[in-house]
Protein backbone atom coordinates (compact mmCIF):
# COMPACT_ATOMS: atom_id res chain seq x y z
CA UNK A 1 0.00 0.00 0.00
CA UNK A 2 1.33 3.73 -0.53
CA UNK A 3 1.78 6.21 2.05
CA UNK A 4 1.81 9.91 1.46
CA UNK A 5 3.54 12.41 2.76
CA UNK A 6 2.44 16.11 2.63
CA UNK A 7 4.40 19.07 2.58
CA UNK A 8 4.88 22.70 1.96
CA UNK A 9 2.40 24.27 4.41
CA UNK A 10 2.72 27.64 6.24
CA UNK A 11 1.12 30.51 7.56
CA UNK A 12 0.97 33.65 4.45
CA UNK A 13 -1.27 36.63 4.66
CA UNK A 14 -4.45 36.94 2.11
CA UNK A 15 -3.09 36.96 -1.56
CA UNK A 16 -0.36 34.79 -1.04
CA UNK A 17 0.68 31.87 -2.90
CA UNK A 18 1.67 28.19 -1.77
CA UNK A 19 3.09 25.47 -3.67
CA UNK A 20 2.32 21.45 -1.47
CA UNK A 21 4.19 18.79 -2.46
CA UNK A 22 3.22 14.92 -1.62
CA UNK A 23 5.42 12.46 -1.82
CA UNK A 24 4.41 8.83 -2.56
CA UNK A 25 6.40 5.67 -0.78
CA UNK A 26 6.19 3.78 -4.07
CA UNK A 27 5.58 4.74 -7.86
CA UNK A 28 2.66 6.51 -8.71
CA UNK A 29 3.09 5.61 -12.09
CA UNK A 30 -0.12 3.31 -12.10
CA UNK A 31 -2.20 5.10 -10.35
CA UNK A 32 -4.43 6.84 -12.35
CA UNK A 33 -6.33 9.55 -10.34
CA UNK A 34 -4.89 11.49 -7.32
CA UNK A 35 -6.22 14.28 -5.16
CA UNK A 36 -5.77 17.21 -2.86
CA UNK A 37 -8.48 16.93 -0.36
CA UNK A 38 -8.49 19.65 3.40
CA UNK A 39 -10.10 19.71 6.32
CA UNK A 40 -10.65 22.44 8.51
CA UNK A 41 -11.14 22.28 12.56
CA UNK A 42 -14.60 20.60 13.23
CA UNK A 43 -14.84 20.16 9.38
CA UNK A 44 -15.38 17.28 7.18
CA UNK A 45 -12.97 16.29 4.68
CA UNK A 46 -13.73 17.91 1.24
CA UNK A 47 -11.87 17.64 -2.11
CA UNK A 48 -10.01 20.39 -3.29
CA UNK A 49 -8.82 19.41 -6.71
CA UNK A 50 -7.73 15.63 -9.00
CA UNK A 51 -5.88 14.77 -11.33
CA UNK A 52 -6.69 11.67 -13.82
CA UNK A 53 -3.46 10.09 -15.64
CA UNK A 54 -0.85 12.83 -16.70
CA UNK A 55 -2.99 15.96 -17.38
CA UNK A 56 -6.52 16.18 -16.89
CA UNK A 57 -7.98 18.26 -13.81
CA UNK A 58 -11.08 18.92 -11.85
CA UNK A 59 -11.64 21.73 -9.48
CA UNK A 60 -14.17 21.98 -6.59
CA UNK A 61 -15.64 25.25 -5.45
CA UNK A 62 -13.37 28.44 -4.56
CA UNK A 63 -10.28 26.19 -6.03
CA UNK A 64 -11.19 26.87 -8.96
CA UNK A 65 -8.82 29.74 -11.45
CA UNK A 66 -6.33 29.97 -7.98
CA UNK A 67 -5.01 26.74 -7.54
CA UNK A 68 -3.39 24.06 -10.24
CA UNK A 69 -2.74 20.54 -9.57
CA UNK A 70 -0.17 18.52 -11.23
CA UNK A 71 2.18 15.62 -10.67
CA UNK A 72 5.10 14.24 -11.58
CA UNK A 73 5.62 10.13 -11.76
CA UNK A 74 9.21 10.35 -12.18
CA UNK A 75 9.25 11.96 -8.47
CA UNK A 76 6.03 9.99 -7.61
CA UNK A 77 5.31 13.57 -6.26
CA UNK A 78 2.01 15.34 -6.30
CA UNK A 79 1.74 19.26 -6.23
CA UNK A 80 -0.87 22.10 -5.42
CA UNK A 81 -0.04 25.26 -6.67
CA UNK A 82 -2.50 27.41 -4.80
CA UNK A 83 -3.10 31.35 -5.85
CA UNK A 84 -4.50 34.54 -3.76
CA UNK A 85 -4.62 32.90 -0.98
CA UNK A 86 -8.04 33.44 1.55
CA UNK A 87 -8.51 32.87 5.04
CA UNK A 88 -11.33 30.51 4.03
CA UNK A 89 -8.26 28.50 3.09
CA UNK A 90 -7.24 27.94 6.02
CA UNK A 91 -6.77 24.40 6.72
CA UNK A 92 -4.81 20.93 6.91
CA UNK A 93 -4.42 19.46 3.38
CA UNK A 94 -3.97 15.93 2.50
CA UNK A 95 -3.57 13.85 -0.79
CA UNK A 96 -4.59 10.80 -1.68
CA UNK A 97 -5.29 8.57 -4.73
CA UNK A 98 -8.38 7.26 -5.85
CA UNK A 99 -9.50 4.73 -4.44
CA UNK A 100 -8.40 5.68 -1.57
CA UNK A 101 -5.15 4.85 0.17
CA UNK A 102 -4.36 5.57 3.76
CA UNK A 103 -3.96 8.84 4.67
CA UNK A 104 -0.67 10.83 5.72
CA UNK A 105 -0.47 13.35 8.42
CA UNK A 106 -0.82 16.07 6.25
CA UNK A 107 0.52 19.78 6.03
CA UNK A 108 -1.27 22.93 7.82
CA UNK A 109 -1.95 25.98 5.53
CA UNK A 110 -3.05 29.35 7.81
CA UNK A 111 -3.70 32.28 5.64
CA UNK A 112 -4.36 35.34 7.96
CA UNK A 113 -3.14 38.81 8.22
Amino acid sequence: QVQFTESGGGSVQPGGSLTLSCTASGSITKIWTLGWYRQTPGGQRELVALIYGESQTNYEGSAKGRFTISRDNTKNTLFLQMNELQPEDTAVYYCNSVPYNAWGQGTHVTVSR
